[in-house]
């Protein structure tokens, strides 16, 4: 397990060439004109296939960004990274679309529909999935839902629910779909 400090300088990463995630050179700014700030600075890091990344530093070093960058839900500014060899600096829409659904994202706020229960919510990570019927999309979501502990809690909507629920029916809903990449941001 790797463990970066995003408030320290990482200005030189070994890169290998075999990695399921590159970047290189990354630098990134949020807001515009006089409040145009820097995040992240000629940030160069290597993930290989099965490693687990723990990015620790103080709130807005950085790591939500990073996050929102590696999931496709951010452009490049500035760099270039790579994910299991696909390019997302310069990718299309179409192929950011195509990269985002093989991403399990969990996200701080959770972001649960509010209007859909545990169940529909979660079920709602395979509704691209064509070859699923939709008997075989509840089942799977249901069994995520029972990986959690919340099985009982299947058809409870989010207000019903505690915030550790909520974060749980969200790692379901970011595991059900058997993604290549999950990406946790404060997942606990």
């Amino acid at each position: 397990m790797q463990k970066i400090n995003s408030s320290q300088p990482r200005s030189s990463l070994p890169v290998e060439p075999q990695s399921a995630i590159l970047l290189e050179n990354i630098n990134h700014h949020l807001g515009k004109n006089a409040l145009r700030r820097q995040i992240l600075f000629d940030l160069n890091l290597s993930i290989k296939k099965g490693e687990i990344l723990l990015l620790t530093g103080p709130s807005g070093s950085g790591k939500s960004t990073l996050l929102t960058l590696i999931g496709g839900l951010r452009a490049i500014q500035q760099g270039h990274l790579w994910v299991f060899g696909q390019p997302l600096h310069g990718a299309l829409p179409h192929e950011l679309i195509q990269y985002r659904r093989r991403c399990g994202h969990i996200f701080q706020s959770h972001n649960l529909h509010r209007s859909l229960t545990a169940l529909q919510n979660v079920a709602l990570a395979l509704e691209f999935r064509p070859e699923l019927s939709l008997p075989e999309r509840r089942d799977r979501a249901f069994n995520h839902l029972v990986r959690v502990g919340l099985g009982d809690r299947a058809d409870a909507f989010p207000e019903q629910l505690s915030g550790g629920q909520k974060q749980r029916v969200a790692i379901a809903r970011a595991l059900v779909s058997g993604p290549r990449l999950v990406l946790a941001d404060e997942p606990t």
